[in-house]
């Protein structure tokens, strides 16, 4: 069953939520973006695309307005949280306010990681054999086997 959507935690213009994402951003753009990248879990230089791509394409007399990565990355958290959203406001979101999407990514994996639930593992114990028995068995509690007749 899938889970149902979710906002983002903060909006893209929120900076006043978490001053220290957008106080970052705003002294080192690029350090921010490779710091959500990193974040993400793809490769910290990722964003320098978006830096270099425009003159690479432009030399080849192709126009790039949308950067790749941070269109990619935005994409990327919002599948990966089940947060509402759609391809085109990402679009929107990276081409016209790229540093202010780094911040609102930036605040997510934060508030994420902050709120990151704790995963058990409920998975029964090995199978194993009881003394003297062909039927297989599974120690429920130390020195107790269960045994099913197979």
């Amino acid at each position: 069953m899938a889970h149902p959507l979710t906002d983002w935690n903060s909006g893209l213009f929120d900076c006043c939520e978490d001053t220290s994402s957008c106080c970052y951003g705003f002294w080192c753009c690029p350090c921010l973006a490779c710091t959500v990248s990193g974040k993400f879990g793809e490769n910290r230089c990722l964003p320098l695309c978006d830096i270099c791509s425009p003159a690479i394409t432009a030399a080849f007399g192709l126009p790039l307005c949308v950067p790749p990565a941070a269109l990619a990355l935005r994409v990327g958290i919002r599948h990966r949280y089940g947060i509402k959203g759609s391809l085109c406001k990402d679009i929107a979101s990276s081409c016209f306010c790229e540093w202010c999407s780094y911040c609102q990514m930036h605040r997510e994996l934060k508030h994420r990681k902050k709120n990151q639930p704790i995963i058990v593992n409920m998975q029964p114990p090995p199978m194993m054999m009881a003394p003297g028995q062909t039927n297989v068995g599974f120690v429920s509690q130390p020195g107790v086997v269960m045994v099913h007749p197979y």
